[in-house]
Parts: structure tokens; sequence; C-alpha cells
């Protein structure tokens, strides 16, 4: 089954852009997937292809009309999931992408300007979804990194499907530090436990490194994963001081 992108964008020329290269362009060149950037102007009813207006309450900037919005979500296929990229968006995560790249396909919704009119969300069922806490000039980049999460868990996208395992984010760590040739540069020698042969310590030492790396850079993540392992099991018993 071919997994279908759907783009609602303002400018689909942004489309594939580099998606249409390295392991996402030849997954599309092979079928694994497919794409249709769809110009949101061609749902716009006046001669003009107006597709926002003034912010109600006065500001500035403009914002996306939900008469025009809505006749282009409802352009999509039914059965897929409609996201939004917006700042205002639930942050993406490596399981919501594993979720989505499991599924049929998706569709996109790029924001522009100051954004969407609310009520399309009330409207529609339509996730609001961010990738980080800063601000773009429009959803389509935003669109362009959602995609390429996806489409590397695509069955036969990866050269080995264990590659999308080993990875950060996958068991709520950063992923341990890599080396390679040469064995020694500018002094620095790859880890003696590397090249030791040994997988158990080789193992006990990646796990050790991701779990410090975390500690450090992502004390949220670390926070996330400490307290999951320390939470009991669902359903267990709890002693009480009476007993």
């Amino acid at each position: 089954m071919t997994f279908a992108a759907t783009i609602l964008t303002l400018y689909p020329e942004m489309f594939p852009g580099p998606l249409g290269v390295s392991l996402a362009g030849r997954a599309l060149a092979e079928g694994k997937w497919s794409l249709n950037a769809v110009q949101m102007r061609d749902f716009a009813t006046d001669k003009h292809r107006s597709v926002d207006d003034t912010p109600a309450g006065g500001g500035a900037g403009m914002v996306l009309r939900p008469d025009i919005l809505a006749a282009a979500v409802d352009s999509v296929a039914p059965g897929v999931p409609v996201l939004a990229m917006t700042p205002r968006g639930r942050p993406l995560s490596q399981q919501r992408v594993r979720e989505i790249a499991g599924g049929p396909g998706v569709a996109i919704l790029c924001g522009r300007f100051e954004g969407f009119d609310e009520r399309i969300f009330e409207a529609r069922d339509i996730e609001p979804v961010s990738i980080g806490d800063y601000i773009l000039s429009g959803g389509e980049i935003a669109a362009l990194v959602t995609l390429d999460a996806c489409i590397r868990l695509l069955p036969g996208v990866m050269g080995a499907a264990s590659s999308g395992m080993d990875e950060s984010f996958e068991t709520g760590l950063l992923e341990y530090p890599q080396y390679t040739r040469p064995q020694l540069w500018e002094g620095r020698a790859i880890p003696e436990v590397l090249r030791s042969g040994d997988h158990a310590k080789i193992a006990a030492w990646r796990k050790a490194r991701a779990e410090d790396d975390t500690r450090l850079r992502r004390p949220d993540l670390w926070e996330r994963y400490s307290g999951a392992r320390v939470q009991p099991p669902s359903g267990a018993r709890q002693q009480t001081k009476e007993e």
C-alpha cells in the first residue's frame, strides 16, 4: 500500500523540495509514497482568489479564512489524519510519527500569515501540530519535516529495518554517541570499550551514555524517562501504613 501525502498550501511549488532527493526521493520514485500538493487558492470564490482577511478585534497581519480552509480540507480523501502545522499545536513526537507512518497517509494544512481562524478546529477533525518552540514564516517547512520523519519509517525506505529503532526518542532517551574511523583523530581515540568486541559491555556503555547525555542535555526527557521507570506496574497493589 502506498503512503499518500496531501499538502494543502499556498506554495505548492515548495514540494517535494528536499523530499525529492536521498531516501525520500528514491522512495517517491519507487512508489512507496505519493505526494499531492494542493493550492488552497483554488478553493477561493472571488476573482482575486482571496484566502485571508483581517483579524477580528484588530491587530497586525491577516488570518486564513475558515470557509476556504474547510473547502480545502473537505477535498482530502477520507480515512487519513489531517494535521495543521501551527506553533499553537501539540509537539510532534516520535510516537505520533510512527502512528502516522503506520497508516494509509496524511494530509497537512500549512499555515501562513497570523495563522488559522480558530473555528476550523471546531468544525473539522484537524490535529494542530508544532515541530518546536519557534516561529517559521509558514507551515511548509514544518510539513516537510513531518513528512520526512514519517517517510523514513515506511517499509523498505531505510536500508535496515532496525535503523529506525535504535535512535533518539525511540526509548525515551537521546541516542548514544557514535564513532567511526580513523581510530585516532587529532589525539582523540575511539572509546576502548567500542573496540573490545564485548557486546554486553558495549551495550551497557551505550545505555549509560544515552542516560548521561539525556540527563545533561534534555532534562525534560530525563524527567519523563526516570519517572516512568519508578512507576509501579499498572494495577499493582499499593501497600498502606495499616498493612
